[in-house]
């Protein structure tokens, strides 16, 4: 028998057979009056039967292939365009610099034209307090009551909103969504509850603000007198505490030794873990000293930022101003640029002079939003031709 007869003989032996049981059907059946069978057609819709079933079964075994939307496929031809230059201003001082701390251009862009995070000239200006009188300010870091009212109505009248250190970090990071003008109110030194309650609770309760308490975690007589009103602070959810070393009165530095440093972040961080559930995120210099040493310390032990006492200017996604050199003119201002991590040497303005500046600071993020926007065709097409590949199209 050949190939193609043994393939078609199931077919064969299924049209015969049933065929046989058409004609024994008719014949037991079969009157005189009953009608004439049409073999042929019989034999005909029998067969179409079978190949209707085997072609049914044959459908249901083939694979199926899901869609595939194609990719765009990019021109390795295309030349990307030359970046622009870092946004720079004539409105701070020569000598403080904007400074980044992304090295990948593409991660850069990424987070920076990402429709979901921060837009271009986003500006966060951390303020440092230390005592708020209800009498005359004596101490260099003191203000009155009244002035420090004028601060926080200046601020709210100009747009600004207060952010927690979570948020700050999450910016300065992944330029992730906060208020176009953002403030990060850090009061030093493990202010006391009345403290809060009489200046900055107000402002919460009208106006959803949080403030920072740089949070001493020696263990002596204040600590005892104060922890407790502090934690309950902290489950309030309106005064976020931060670590502000354990000692405090030491400055940290490269002369510091391993011990000291130890116990001034890792011993901080594990105490406030302690008695307020957290780990700290960040580090407020204790003294405004900081050195290579330290920084090193802080990042090995999980802190994500740290702030100076140096008032250099406001902070923006990837661009943070630091000075490479002292300044006689400021001499008390250590300079940060060689340090090479400027999240871990930020910079703060002092209660005492914020509202000289706050329209220089609303100035400088115009501007770089202005430029950011001018060139925004420019790293687009560079982003499409370089970062997309690897990172994805940004998200319209």
């Amino acid at each position: 028998m050949k190939p193609y007869e043994q393939k078609n003989l199931p077919i064969k032996i299924a049209s015969g057979a049933l065929l046989l049981a058409v004609l024994i059907s008719s014949c037991s059946a079969a009157t005189p009056s009953a009608p004439a069978i049409d073999i042929d057609a019989a034999q005909t819709q029998a067969v179409a039967t079978i190949y209707a079933g085997i072609t049914e079964t044959a459908i249901a075994l083939i694979p199926v292939t899901p869609s595939v939307t194609p990719v765009p496929t990019r021109d390795p031809n295309r030349t990307p365009p030359t970046l622009p230059g870092q946004f720079t201003t004539t409105l701070l001082n020569p000598l403080d610099t904007p400074h980044t701390y992304i090295q990948n251009q593409c991660e850069y862009l990424n987070s920076k034209w990402n429709k979901d995070n921060a837009a271009p000239g986003t500006v966060l200006i951390p303020i440092m307090f230390h005592s708020i009188t209800k009498g005359d300010a004596t101490a260099d870091n003191a203000i009155t009551n009244e002035n420090f009212k004028r601060i926080m109505n200046d601020l709210h009248e100009m747009g600004f909103e207060a952010v927690n250190m979570q948020q700050a970090a999450d910016f300065l990071y992944k330029n992730a969504k906060i208020p176009k003008k953002s403030v990060l109110l850090i009061v030093d030194d493990r202010k006391y509850r009345e403290y809060f309650d009489t200046t900055f609770k107000k402002y919460h309760n009208e106006w959803g603000w949080v403030v920072i308490n740089s949070w001493i975690n020696l263990d002596d007589s204040i600590y005892n007198f104060v922890i407790q009103e502090n934690i309950d602070l902290e489950n309030e959810g309106w005064v976020d505490h931060q670590s502000h070393g354990t000692i405090h009165n030491i400055p940290m530095s490269n002369d510091s030794t391993d011990e000291y440093l130890q116990g001034e972040l890792q011993g901080s961080m594990e105490k406030m873990q302690k008695d307020y559930g957290k780990s700290p995120i960040a580090i407020i210099w204790p003294g405004g000293g900081f050195g290579e040493k330290p920084v090193a310390a802080a990042q090995q032990y999980g802190y994500k930022l740290a702030f100076t006492v140096n008032p250099r200017g406001p902070l923006m996604f990837n661009w943070i101003p630091l000075a490479d050199q002292g300044d006689d003119m400021r001499p008390s201002f250590i300079p940060e640029g060689q340090i090479g991590n400027p999240l871990f040497t930020l910079p703060r303005y002092w209660d005492t002079d914020i509202r000289d500046h706050l329209d220089t600071i609303r100035n400088i993020s115009k501007d770089a939003e202005a430029y950011a926007m001018g060139n925004k065709e420019t790293e687009l097409q560079y982003y499409d031709i370089l970062c997309a590949p690897e990172f994805g199209d940004l998200p319209q």
